[in-house]
């Protein structure tokens, strides 16, 4: 080992200070977000965000950081024998390190599209079909309860009609919400 480090010269070992300590550290970024212990991004090196259909994107974090490095150090060290400029090798290093950042921020960017908030609004009810579930009593005098599918999930809720009493299993529309989380619904 010592013989192969002191056959590199000075740009091989930076490059390789850089390669070694960046690939770890990714290892241990992608073993943390799979297990989904990673934070939204990693830490901050700048507050500047760009604001893209609501969701803030940051450019300058330590997954990007690290993300660059990886590409930059490894490239580096995979062409080094292959192009003789050193300058021209940096500038080539630096490009796919830029790019792979741009990977991995349009990857984390799309997956971010596919997330759903889980909440569900009782507003999302109005004009949907549902099966009294406890019977409802006519003329709103007493609430009875109701199961709906509000976007794939079935949620029970209190209800009332001014309609005739609706007995258990009774498909009905929901028409109104009232006093914020009671269902005014109709016989259909």
């Amino acid at each position: 080992m010592e013989i192969w480090w002191t056959s590199l010269d000075l740009f091989q070992k930076v490059m390789w200070c850089i390669a070694i300590p960046s690939s770890i550290i990714f290892i241990v970024q992608m073993i943390m977000t799979f297990a989904g212990m990673d934070s939204d991004g990693g830490l901050d090196i700048d507050a500047g965000e760009i604001h893209d259909g609501g969701m803030p994107f940051q450019l300058f974090t330590f997954r990007n950081l690290i993300n660059f490095f990886l590409g930059f150090s490894w490239t580096a060290i995979s062409l080094y024998y292959s192009i003789e400029s050193k300058i021209v090798l940096t500038i080539i290093a630096a490009l796919v390190g830029l790019f792979l950042v741009t990977v991995v921020m349009a990857i984390f960017y799309f997956m971010s599209r596919m997330e759903q908030s889980g909440n569900i609004s009782i507003n999302d009810t109005l004009g949907l079909t549902a099966t009294v579930y406890y019977p409802i009593s006519e003329a709103r005098n007493r609430a009875g309860k109701v199961q709906i599918s509000v976007r794939g999930a079935i949620r029970e809720y209190d209800a009332i009609t001014d309609g005739t009493t609706l007995k258990t299993g009774e498909v009905v529309k929901v028409k109104q919400v009232i006093e914020g989380n009671i269902l005014l619904v109709e016989k259909l």
